[in-house]
């Protein structure tokens, strides 16, 4: 049996909008939980909000918090990244927030071996995994599908979580977008902690160009297929949320994000129905 969808929204979709209208454009859409972002300027956590006026505003209106998205890169493990770490796990708790995200190493000029790679990507989650229990949160382990992403795949991650005894606080962020660029056929949904989801319409750019400023809301030109892939991931038990995370500047600029949110989530629940 399908799970019901669960809408969520990723700070992402609006990144300039005060907190406040942000948790109102949750609730006029429906949508009972968010994600806020420490890589915006401007907002929260940025601007200095205290993690307890976060946790009030959205307690006040019924709306929960996913995650602060995002450490990074997190599989690049030292004092610098301890300190990220604790301080994020710190705010995460204090906020109300369920989990943090944690994104890997996305840089041309890395050149670690794959050997490498997977030795820091260990290292990272023995050294994490006592600082969420600590915080009571989890980690959601965001796997980036571009070429030059030192953990592109899922399976490496699931792998890595269950080689360190970390399935109690670690899970999965599927990414439609990134799940697409890497060519992945495979879900976890019973590691799935997260589901981020936006669009690409631009068919003729190859796959090895696109990148996050193509990432629209999800209507009826999308190429990437959210459809298919949210459906198999509702189908074979995720329970999650599915949240808007659009990169591209057009939706940033929308005079009226509300309503093509509320378009997307149209487009989405008549397609899975």
């Amino acid at each position: 049996m399908r799970q019901p969808l669960r809408f969520a929204l990723n700070r992402m979709v609006a990144p300039r909008m005060p907190l406040a209208d942000f948790i109102t454009l949750a609730v006029t859409l429906k949508a009972d939980a968010i994600e806020i972002r420490n890589d915006l300027h401007g907002v929260e956590i940025e601007d200095g909000t205290p993690p307890e006026q976060v946790r009030a505003l959205c307690a006040a209106q019924g709306i929960g918090v996913l995650s602060i998205n995002a450490l990074y890169p997190f599989d690049v493990w030292n004092d610098q990244r301890r300190e990220q770490a604790l301080h994020l796990a710190q705010y995460a708790r204090d906020c109300g927030a369920r989990g943090l995200v944690m994104c890997p190493l996305n840089d041309v000029a890395d050149t670690r071996t794959p050997a490498e790679r997977a030795s820091g990507l260990r290292t990272a989650l023995s050294a994490l995994a006592p600082i969420l229990r600590d915080h009571g949160i989890l980690g959601f382990i965001e796997p980036l599908g571009f070429e030059e992403c030192s953990l592109r795949h899922k399976r490496t991650a699931a792998e890595a979580i269950k080689s360190i005894g970390g399935l109690d606080v670690f899970r999965l962020v599927h990414d439609t977008f990134h799940h697409h660029l890497a060519g992945e056929h495979e879900f976890f949904p019973e590691l799935t902690g997260l589901v981020h989801i936006s669009g690409v319409e631009d068919a003729q750019a190859p796959l090895t160009t696109i990148r996050d400023g193509h990432r629209v809301l999800v209507g009826e030109g999308d190429i990437l297929g959210n459809t298919a892939q949210i459906d198999t991931l509702l189908s074979t038990g995720y329970t999650g949320y599915v949240s808007f995370e659009p990169f591209a500047d057009s939706v940033h600029e929308l005079a009226d994000v509300g309503q093509a949110l509320g378009a997307s989530i149209s487009h989405l629940q008549k397609a899975l129905t």
